[in-house]
């Protein structure tokens, strides 16, 4: 018998009672608390099933499971996504789930408190990664990388209000694209804007815009309108909400919880309701109090360079300088951008309306520093494609498509109408598989023929050979 942990009177007298009352009812373990005694006396006492009636099966708050129908549409998206990754030169990456605290903390701003802690378990406190840029960061400065473009599916996971009909998630899926090291301006910035119209392009999303702006752009135009320099992130993170919140109610966040001055407000939005092309980086050129900002200039001759490249690439069409875009990430340091699907509108005069962000990206220059023990910096600039939201506009449309989708690959089903035939389906589906060729059968040894027409017709598969007396003779003498 195991050796007992000390009890208190109270305790031993509970538990020896609950024995003399049901001897069988409750199984004799180490118990070291009267909490734990008490626990056990009260799982003594509920019938099995009373104790399966409180459990609800389902899924954790924020997260889903993904039927077959619906893995065929999110690997149509990851195929097509990888496949144009792979088409620029990118190398594939993977990093744990998980990382130490400290190696996320102070990278993310304000949406440091979106990310989940684990249980100190073994020494380590750890974190279920946010994104996937800042493992990335993390695997450069550890080491030592001064170049590489790679690409990395995989979960993030975020603490925040799901919105199951907007497809967001707790967890989702991310597929991120970046290019580290030291290269000319803007040219690895232009080909990430490519490679998001392609993929955009490729999935068949509808009409898209990509906004761009600069962090650069933004911190003078901050400077310049008097926004004191301690309250740049808190602001930058306020303008980030004026693509699901009216100016209003920005402005409101901005002066009663983030103290900012009525009039640095308003000043503030005389910029960020501009957007346009390259026309209005040249507009910005000669604005009397932009033009007085030397890193608004460095930015803003940057964007002059990257419109450049993007006509080059047959794209500039699609992008839009957008003053409004600041990316509430603490990380990025020059260009960023956001793909946003656009419906078309009821009316040909009124503006298409914005369907939500399914890409974004830019440059961060200092992120890798911050892990590198002696600061050095590697220059990076990268996008990330939001996998879930697609998953959801492409879901929709299966769900009002009639067209039937594929849950597999199967090209041949093997069947028969002989009874006692099993043996020799069995070879003719071995010499199948063996060729390379995707095959099922039944795994009955006398099914019905037209039970197995049936299933190869609601299965979608085309090919169906149908092996008798004669056949099988065939193939032995073959």
């Amino acid at each position: 018998m195991p050796q007992l942990g000390l009890l208190h009177g109270r305790a031993w007298a509970t538990l020896l009672g609950q024995l003399r009352q049901s001897p069988g009812a409750l199984c004799l373990r180490a118990v070291h608390s009267h909490s734990q005694v008490s626990e056990a006396v009260l799982t003594s006492q509920l019938k099995p099933h009373q104790e399966k009636s409180n459990i609800i099966i389902k899924t954790p708050k924020g997260t889903r499971d993904l039927g077959p129908q619906q893995m065929v549409v999110r690997e149509k998206i990851l195929d097509t996504v990888v496949s144009c990754f792979k088409r620029h030169g990118a190398k594939g990456l993977d990093t744990p789930a998980f990382e130490l605290k400290e190696m996320l903390t102070e990278k993310y701003g304000e949406d440091s408190g979106l990310i989940y802690d684990l249980k100190d378990q073994g020494g380590e406190l750890l974190s279920l990664r946010y994104d996937l840029t800042v493992p990335f960061a993390r695997y450069l400065a550890m080491n030592k990388l001064k170049k590489m473009k790679r690409y990395h599916v995989g979960k993030v996971w975020r603490r925040e209000s799901p919105t199951i009909a907007q497809g967001r998630y707790r967890e989702f899926c991310q597929c991120d694209f970046d290019i580290a090291g030291q290269f000319d301006p803007m040219i690895p910035d232009a080909e990430c804007l490519k490679i998001i119209c392609e993929i955009l392009n490729g999935l068949q999303l509808g009409d898209f815009l990509i906004k761009v702006n600069d962090r650069r752009v933004l911190d003078g135009m901050f400077a310049v309108c008097g926004v004191p320099e301690s309250k740049f992130r808190a602001i930058c993170s306020s303008i980030d909400k004026l693509d699901k919140i009216s100016w209003k109610d920005v402005r409101h966040e901005m002066v009663a919880k983030k103290g900012l001055a009525p009039e640095v407000a308003d000043r503030i939005g005389d910029y960020v309701q501009c957007h346009g092309g390259v026309s209005l980086v040249e507009e910005m050129f000669q604005d009397p109090r932009i033009s007085q900002n030397k890193q608004a200039l460095e930015g803003l001759g940057d964007l002059k360079l990257l419109f450049e490249y993007l006509t080059l690439f047959g794209i500039a069409g699609k992008i839009s300088f957008d003053l409004s875009l600041a990316r509430g990430l603490d990380y990025y340091t020059g260009v960023i951008y956001e793909a946003v699907l656009l419906q078309t509108p009821a009316q040909p005069e009124e503006e298409p309306l914005n369907l939500g962000s399914v890409a974004a990206g830019g440059r961060y220059d200092g992120l890798v520093g911050m892990f590198d023990p002696n600061g050095h910096n590697v220059p990076c600039v990268g996008l990330s494609i939001g996998v879930e939201r697609i998953f959801s506009i492409m879901e929709h449309r299966m769900k009002t498509s009639s067209e039937k989708i594929r849950t597999t690959e199967t090209q041949v089903f093997v069947a028969t109408p002989q009874k006692n035939f099993l043996q020799e389906r069995l070879k003719l589906i071995a010499e199948l598989w063996d060729a390379g060729i995707k095959a099922e059968l039944l795994y009955k040894n006398n099914p019905k023929l037209l039970t197995q027409l049936h299933y190869c017709e609601n299965m979608g598969i085309p090919l169906a050979v149908i092996i008798g007396e004669q056949e099988a003779e065939r193939i032995l003498n073959y």
